[in-house]
């Protein structure tokens, strides 16, 4: 099947839309801000016992769960007397060049990192690299996610554990929906892209008398953007969605695709992204844009992360916005901490990390608005969170005095976490697992790029181009 190029022309955007981005900015982006501390996160720790954690930006804001929980594990080393306090140093710039930070820094041993807070595509390349330590198994136990799990070994041996996790959803409108007259949408587990794109073309459709909202442009919007992730994971969603036995690499890193897999992914992605459904800017938008324009209502539909669940719950009430599982497969994301291998303070440093991935602290991840890593913050309802409060969370004060207004169930979860959240990390892929994993998203993204111009090659003709670079990029068995 052939379909309309990705491209799209520019779409204005108007001052409303920067009021909203302004208002979503502080918990929204997966890719890191600008670190106020500057060139504090470079330096090496000097402080005898002073364990030094490095990772990206916390999208819980400044203070955030992941300091509140660093504070916990201090508050316990100052009650034991152990003479080991813990240090949260945030990386500024985007997740590529956080990750250029942390190569840097551990091959040249310039910073005395104890903990990197890895994103989970990199966990091979950095183990591969000989920069992390090997841990014990018993770190990732049967109670962490399957799927979760395995982003946590490379060769047969466990590198990092999982801290929080991440995982694609999709985001609706239930209010546009329910003016063009579908007052329950079906978009359960095994929903296809079709059945999304049929309630698109009914809002579309929906005549006089319940039309959209003038604000209202095109069905959905996703993260479409070239020059970073955004593309490449969205790519391989629409890619694992296409055929049962997905795989670009094999367990060694090397490449594993075939030109008929590559071109039944292919199809796949131009069918979601159809300029009938897409919003135009959707080509050159990452997250914060994205979250911009649903949340000011220019799509009924939106690809997202779990923190989206969050942040567009404090201007959107239940009323009007759902979320469900992404149809088809759903890329898996997050963050692993591991020890870097220059560290003297190995058991200390593995004794934090033992902390921050523990049963309490992934309860408290989850109620903040991560994806919690371990099936008990999900299904352990006696379990609660007493290492950090997160604001707002107190279920006991009226809804109209809370700072937070994200829903939440009985027992103070997010409202979706067991019944979506939880089957949706399940049932997800991973990102193909490789050293090399940078020289395979720059090519991937820069070849799915081509779909976005005037004059886009045919699937079977980019499918021999793909399958040709990354048999350049990467090993081949």
């Amino acid at each position: 099947m052939r379909h309309g190029p990705l491209r799209h022309g520019p779409l204005r955007r108007g001052a409303t839309t920067a009021l909203v981005l302004l208002a979503l900015l502080p918990t929204a982006g997966c890719d890191g801000g600008d670190d106020p501390a500057g060139g504090q996160a470079a330096a090496a720790a000097d402080t005898p016992g002073e364990i030094v954690l490095a990772s990206g930006r916390d999208v819980t804001g400044k203070g955030g769960i992941r300091q509140q929980l660093i504070d916990a594990w201090n508050a316990e080393q100052e009650r034991k007397g152990s003479g080991y306090r813990a240090r949260l140093v945030e990386l500024p710039g985007s997740a590529d060049q956080q990750r250029s930070q942390l190569l840097g820094a551990l091959q040249s041993g310039s910073a005395e990192y104890d903990v990197v807070n890895l994103d989970v595509t990199w966990v091979p390349e950095f183990a591969a690299a000989d920069l992390v330590q090997p841990l014990p198994d018993g770190l990732v136990d049967a109670d962490v996610v399957k799927s979760v799990a395995a982003t946590a070994r490379w060769k047969d041996k466990v590198y990092a554990v999982p801290f929080n996790s991440d995982v694609g959803l999709l985001f609706y409108r239930r209010d546009y929906l329910k003016g063009a007259g579908i007052t329950d949408p079906d978009l359960r587990k095994g929903t296809r892209w079709p059945a999304v794109q049929q309630l698109i073309g009914a809002l579309d459709g929906a005549g006089a008398g319940r039309r959209p909202p003038e604000a209202y442009r095109k069905g959905w919007t996703a993260q479409l953007d070239a020059s970073y992730e955004g593309l490449t994971v969205n790519g391989v969603e629409a890619f694992a969605s296409a055929t049962d036995d997905f795989a670009l690499t094999d367990e060694d890193g090397r490449y594993a695709g075939s030109v008929d897999g590559l071109k039944a992914g292919l199809d796949e992605l131009r069918s979601r992204t159809q300029a009938a459904y897409t919003l135009p800017d959707a080509v050159h938008s990452d997250e914060a844009d994205t979250l911009t324009d649903f949340a000011a209502g220019r799509t009924a539909f939106l690809r997202h992360w779990p923190y989206a669940y969050r942040t567009l719950h404090q201007s959107l009430s239940e009323q009007e916005l759902g979320v469900a599982p992404l149809p088809g497969r759903a890329v898996l994301g997050g963050q692993n901490l591991a020890v870097a291998r220059g560290s003297q303070r190995t058991t200390a440093a593995r004794q934090l990390i033992e902390f921050l991935t523990g049963r309490e602290s992934e309860r408290c991840l989850l109620d903040a608005g991560f994806a919690a890593t371990r099936f008990s913050a999900y299904e352990d309802d006696k379990l609660t969170c007493t290492a950090a409060k997160p604001a707002g969370q107190a279920t006991a004060a009226p809804p109209s005095e809370r700072t937070d207004r994200m829903p939440r169930d009985a027992h103070g979860r997010p409202g979706y976490a067991r019944g979506t959240l939880l089957p949706a990390l399940e049932n997800a892929v991973q990102r193909p697992r490789t050293p090399l994993y940078g020289a395979f998203t720059r090519t991937f993204a820069a070849e799915l790029a081509r779909l976005q111009g005037d004059d886009p090659p045919s699937d079977a003709q980019l499918a021999k181009d793909l399958d040709t670079r990354l048999r350049s990029a990467l090993p081949r068995r």
